[in-house]
């Protein structure tokens, strides 16, 4: 018998199948499968139809917008996600290893950021400026933070008002979640992904985005703050809450 949200596999296919384990989020269940006989990613989770609806849709417009992504693979119905459970396209290449391999992440991000203009917010979720009025927003919870701690964020996020808004993708600073090759940059593990101001993506190794002094610091601190809150529980985020200044 398969865990919760895996019998749903076999809704890609009679030969579906998992075959080992990934490292994935907190949320989610992530293993390497076959499907149609070519390998793919699976992710069962507990994330809402109209969430994984968002997402599955974001995936599929970055896919025809050139960008490499996993693209969801639809079950035999035609649906892109079952009972909690999302089929991907698997994705080969390794790391940035270079200050050249991240100012391409860069440049990636950025036509991420471009060809999103305009895009929905995430259901549910909340941007960095709508956290200087708005407490809870998916798993953030400022009332669970000291208000010390609060008016520090919010003062780090007040920097971002007022800026254009779009896609980000969360977390792509953790070489982790790109795949490089010779010709092209992927990015993978979109949980995270929601609108926000592009600036909290640019925060990268080496200040591969070439962001000016004060453009980083602003962009630096308003990441800090969102790590914090967003992680808020665990040692990480105390010290991620720990670089954001008192302005």
């Amino acid at each position: 018998m398969w865990p919760v949200g895996w019998e749903a596999l076999g809704q890609w296919g009679d030969d579906a199948v998992r075959i080992e384990p990934l490292a994935g989020g907190v949320a989610n269940d992530v293993w390497n499968v076959r499907v149609g006989g070519r390998l793919a990613v699976g992710r069962a989770g507990s994330r809402s139809d109209a969430d994984l609806a968002w997402e599955t849709a974001l995936l599929q417009h970055l896919d025809r917008a050139g960008l490499t992504v996993p693209v969801p693979i639809p079950a035999r119905d035609g649906r892109l996600f079952a009972d909690g459970l999302v089929v991907m396209t698997y994705l080969d290449g390794g790391p940035p290893e270079s200050p050249a391999d991240w100012r391409r992440v860069a440049a990636t991000l950025r036509e991420v950021h471009r060809v999103t203009r305009g895009w929905p917010q995430r259901p549910g979720w909340r941007s960095s400026v709508d956290l200087l009025r708005a407490g809870t927003g998916t798993r953030i919870d400022l009332g669970a933070m000291p208000a010390e701690g609060v008016a520090r964020c919010r003062a780090a996020w007040a920097r971002l008002a007022g800026r254009p808004t779009c896609v980000v993708h969360g977390n792509p600073a953790n070489p982790g979640n790109i795949r490089m090759t010779a010709d092209r940059v992927g990015l993978i593990d979109w949980d995270e992904s929601h609108v926000d101001v592009p600036d909290l993506d640019l925060v990268l190794p080496g200040n591969a985005a070439g962001l000016g002094d004060g453009e980083h610091d602003i962009a630096a601190q308003a990441s800090a703050a969102w790590e914090a809150a967003v992680c808020w529980g665990d040692e990480y985020a105390v010290n991620r809450l720990a670089q954001v200044r008192t302005l």
